[in-house]
């Protein structure tokens, strides 16, 4: 009787991206990635902060992607900020790269996390930047949601 392999689920949210923008569409993207990042990533060592996402030459990138330098790694360990190809279709990228053409569009990481097989995936979003207002909005909608959950309680 073979024993299945379990793999540890990872799922890394950058909270700070729903708070600063408006997602209007969203994709799920490969990422290529060499040995010790995957090690590092399924140790949960991956901060998305900062990071946003590029088309250069039809082709998709993130950059200030951080995923910490692995431990047990050799002189082989990976650069923490290098830039990262995204894989996604053409067709994504073509449809992406006309609605960026409008203005203050952004793509940014929405999360990463890991499938069934144990690929790391990214789920990216097309957005828009929240306004001031917007901002305020939404912490009141926290704050009701949250007095909410008390009065359940």
């Amino acid at each position: 009787m073979a024993s299945a392999s379990i793999v540890k689920q990872v799922d890394v949210r950058n909270r700070r991206a729903s708070f600063e923008y408006v997602f209007l569409e969203t994709y799920t993207a490969g990422i290529v990635l060499t040995g010790t990042e995957i090690k590092s990533i399924r140790q949960g060592k991956v901060n998305l902060q900062d990071a946003y996402c590029l088309i250069l030459n039809d082709e998709m990138f993130i950059r200030q992607m951080s995923i910490s330098v692995y431990t047990e790694g050799t002189h082989y360990n990976h650069e923490p900020l290098r830039e990262r190809k995204l894989l996604l279709t053409k067709r994504e990228i073509k449809r992406l790269t006309e609605k960026l053409k409008d203005q203050g569009l952004t793509i940014v990481p929405i999360r990463l996390f890991t499938n069934e097989r144990g690929f790391a995936k990214i789920e990216i979003a097309l957005a828009k930047g929240k306004k001031l207002y917007d901002k305020r909005e939404s912490i009141k909608e926290r704050d009701v949601e949250r007095d909410m959950q008390r009065e359940r309680y």
